[in-house]
């Protein structure tokens, strides 16, 4: 079976984007952005499966959990390019074992990160399943031509990220204290995205959702640049190198600054850590202390 990566780039090169249609960026970024004819902003959308087994489980996350985590991961994808959030839709398929209490407890947690974070739920589809399945599809906003990409990284711009890397991780092997409910409840940097773009001017993002070596080298490829990592990101005690190097689903950001720019340490109480810089090189090239940092982060279609 191809990755997830050769599989989109097998889509690509077969689809053709009609000028009228407004999409002036389709597949392979964090979001589409479509520019409505006139408008003083463009448009974000995102869209994001969460399938029982797959992402979650039933015996460990509780309905409101699933519900809070279907929405973020839609709302990661908007703030990685700076962007703030305007409605969703959601798709729910349901099997018989998710009753009335159930579903209350899902859209309970579900819309409670909705109105902390102003995002509309405006309507999707119900259908029954033998897996619970939901697939939600998230809208934002950004100024006319602002939106941060993948594609901008240039030589010479150092690499951030933002928050603990690899709790997520730990806390789905452990099931214990902060790491799980960080793994439960992961909180979409919005407000981070918009001071990336605003405040850093930052040339390239994308968010952390299959782990640093996988999405760096994702970042990386789509520059057309190399990276050369001579630091380890911030984590707590108990994470190890595979989980902040390789593990998943940390919602974090991922960001190429231009080497003028001054970054705090941290912001909002999240910190800020400089990894490395971008360099030229054979596109996609992760270099961790001189030597090739193997993309082994998580691809649903070749899970290294």
């Amino acid at each position: 079976m191809h990755s997830e990566q050769q599989l989109l780039d097998r889509l690509r090169r077969r689809i053709v984007i009609p000028e009228a249609s407004g999409v002036v960026l389709g597949i392979g970024d964090d979001c589409a952005i479509v520019r409505p004819p006139g408008a003083d902003e463009d448009l974000l959308f995102t869209t994001d499966m969460l399938i029982e087994n797959v992402h979650f489980l039933r015996e460990t996350h509780a309905p409101a959990d699933i519900g809070h985590k279907a929405l973020a991961r839609g709302l990661s994808d908007i703030a990685a390019m700076g962007g703030s959030p305007r409605f969703c839709l959601l798709s729910l398929a349901l099997p018989e074992w998710a009753g009335d209490a159930w579903v209350d407890s899902f859209y309970c947690g579900l819309l409670d990160l909705a109105s902390r974070t102003g995002t509309a739920l405006a309507g999707g589809d119900l259908a029954r399943s033998e897996r619970l399945t939901c697939d939600i599809t998230v809208c934002g906003a950004v100024p006319h031509g602002e939106a941060l990409l993948r594609s901008g990284a240039k030589p010479g711009d150092e690499i951030y990220v933002s928050g603990l890397l690899g709790e997520s991780m730990l806390g789905f092997e452990t099931r214990r204290g902060k790491p799980w409910k960080k793994h439960l409840r992961p909180e979409p940097r919005i407000g981070l995205g918009r001071y990336a773009r605003e405040r850093l001017h930052a040339s390239a993002a994308m968010d952390l959702s299959d782990g640093l070596s996988l999405d760096l080298h994702r970042l990386c490829l789509a520059s057309g640049v190399s990276a050369h990592l001579e630091a380890v990101p911030a984590h707590s005690r108990m994470v190890k190198p595979r989980h902040y190097l390789h593990g998943g689903e940390d919602y974090e950001l991922l960001l190429t600054v231009p080497p003028t720019t001054p970054v705090p340490d941290e912001i909002g109480g999240v910190p800020f850590t400089c990894l490395g810089r971008i360099e030229e090189g054979a596109p996609g090239e992760v270099l961790m202390f001189g030597l090739p940092l193997r993309a082994l982060g998580y691809d649903h279609f070749r899970n290294l």
